[in-house]
This record gives C-alpha cells, structure tokens and sequence, in this order.
C-alpha cells in the first residue's frame, strides 16, 4: 500500500498548502479562468460553475465540456452538488471563495488561486495541482510565440509601437476603463501594449462625467458592450458623439475596436488570452500563425 508521501504532493496557494493526488482524476473547478486553464491542460473536468455569458458555458468552451455537471455561480457554488461528484480537487480563488475554504476542504483537496484576473498564476496553479507542470509549460510557451509572431510584425505595422491602449467596457449607466489588474489589462500587458495612468493600479477606474474623457486618451480603443442592452448601446453612443471623445487619440485616427466580451472580460484563462490574440492579428491585419 502507498505511503501518504507516495500518492500525494503538497501544493501552496493562496489560503495556504494542501495535499493533493499526484494523479488527478476528478476536479472541480469554481472560477472561470480555472475552468480554462484545466481544459488547456487537456483534461475534462467533473464539475464546473455556470458562465457569466453565454449561459450555461461559454461557447469555445462547450465542445470540451460537454456533458460536465454544473455546480451553481462562480459567486455561490452548491456545496452538495460539489460533495455528489466525488471530486479528488477542487480549484478555486480567495477573492471568491474564501469565506468557505474550510467547507470545501472538507469535501476534497482544495487550491486556491489568489484572485481570478491573473490568468498566467491561474494557469500555473492549475498545472501544479493536477501534475501536468510540462503541459502547463508548453502552453505558455506557445502563447509567448505568438506574441513573438504578433510583435515582429505589428513593428512593421506600426512605427509607435508600443501602443497605449484603453480597455473601455460601456455599461448602461457609465464606462469603465480597465487597467493593470484586470484580465484583459494583464492580457495585453503581457502583450506589450502600454495604459493609460501609468501610475494606477487596480483593476481599472469608473468614469461617470463625459468630462474626465482625457484621462483615458490612447493610441487604440478596445470597446466592450457589457451586454446587448438598448441601454447599454444608448449610453456607447451619448460618450463616442461627445464632442471632447472625438478630440481624443483613437477616435481620431479611427483606431476604435470593438472587442468580444466573453474572451476581452469574463474567460479569465490562457484560452481566452489566446482569443484576445486572435482579435489582435485580425484588428491589426497581422498574419496569424498556426496554434
């Protein structure tokens, strides 16, 4: 018979260590970026939460997870639902999950990641809990080539690069400019792209006054309608007919982009940082390069 030390590795995170299988077989994953990350890492997982979009999965994600129980919202999971599949893992993160770490250990090994926009830490953890740190390893590295790919060849494209960009999600009642920690701030900052407020940091800052548009002045505009709300539309079209937004960098040289919400905010792992590239190659007309 196996000793402990035999069949079980200790793994730190982020509510402290845990001891976990060295063969995985069945997790449970409870933040977005953690259901990603273990598809990436080529397994399916027995258990996940719903999708804040696209209910009740993600689209790129369907085909993966076909079949795969559903364990309540990221925000609230449904204990007994995660107790009935008889996980051997469970992947979560404290900025959610925290108030009920204790709960969840008691069902399974439990891992938490710090937060859920840190999409490169999420892949690692993910990684080291279910032993495929090699897998984990190509996987970024893959993703560090086509930014290579992208950066040869935006530098022909784009004599300032690197490029400031401001991440603008338009929500009914005000905008929002995303910054360094953010999901899709860590994404293009990872990409090389620069922000506005340079000195800020945080996931990113409210604007309610057409007044303070300045503050987000950038090379290029990503857009993200946070939902298909007449609303939401509305108030896109009372900021971008203002006229201080038409005096602004990216309105001016017609660099304004909408971008998908699902993969620009709400996927949270490598798979959506991958799609945030594909978006990339195709609004700057880089050739894309095989993944």
């Amino acid at each position: 018979m196996d000793n402990d030390s035999d069949a079980y590795r200790e793994i730190s995170h982020a509510m402290g260590s845990a001891k976990v299988p060295k063969k995985v077989l069945r997790v449970v994953t409870l933040f977005q970026g953690a259901t990603d990350s273990v598809v990436a890492l080529g397994l399916t997982p027995v258990g996940v939460v719903d999708s804040w979009e696209e209910k009740p999965t993600y689209k790129y994600l369907r085909k993966a997870l076909q079949g795969v129980a559903h364990v309540g919202l990221e925000t609230q999971p449904n204990l007994e639902a995660i107790v009935s599949l008889k996980p051997d893992l469970i992947i979560g993160t404290k900025s959610r999950h925290e108030k009920i770490y204790h709960q969840l250990s008691k069902i399974a090994p439990t891992v938490m990641a710090e937060n859920v926009y840190d999409f490169k830490t999420t892949l690692d953890l993910t990684a080291e809990a279910l032993n495929k740190q090699e897998k984990g390893k190509k996987v970024w590295e893959e993703f560090q080539q086509r930014i290579s790919n992208f950066h040869h060849d935006i530098k022909k494209r784009q004599a300032n690069w690197p490029l400031t960009a401001a991440i603008l999600n338009i929500r009914a009642d005000h905008l929002r400019l995303y910054l360094n920690q953010s999901f899709p701030g860590v994404v293009l900052k990872e990409i090389g792209f620069k922000f506005p407020m340079p000195n800020k940091n945080g996931w990113g800052v409210k604007l309610k006054t057409k007044e303070a548009l300045p503050s987000v002045d950038a090379d290029v505009f990503f857009i993200i309608l946070h939902s298909n709300d007449v609303a939401v539309k509305q108030n896109y079209d009372a900021w971008r007919n203002y006229p201080l937004w038409k005096m602004l960098k990216a309105p001016k040289n017609h660099q304004v982009y909408e971008v998908d919400n699902v993969a620009w905010l709400l996927s949270g792992g490598i798979l959506g940082a991958n799609h945030i590239l594909d978006q990339l190659y195709q609004i700057f007309q880089v050739p894309k390069a095989e993944r």
